[in-house]
């Protein structure tokens, strides 16, 4: 009997049903999807550092003329 539930949780679907029954027992529901904000956030990032890239000239400009508006 010992023999049979051993060879059961130490086969890779006995990992799995094992891993899988304590993750369900001890997950906070209020953790969220981690991965997804992390690829979220670096998704924007890149966007941010592609949109400055192409229009850091035009914001160049558009800041020096702006500050030489004020100047007296």
């Amino acid at each position: 009997m010992f023999t049979q539930l051993r060879m059961l949780f130490l086969s890779v679907p006995g990992i799995a049903f094992l891993l899988a029954s304590y993750r369900g027992m001890h997950d906070d529901p209020e953790r969220g999807d981690v991965p997804g904000w992390v690829m979220i956030t670096m998704m924007s990032a890149i966007l941010v550092a592609a949109i400055l890239a192409i229009a850091q000239p035009a914001l160049i400009k558009m800041f020096n003329d702006a500050i030489a508006l004020i100047r007296p």
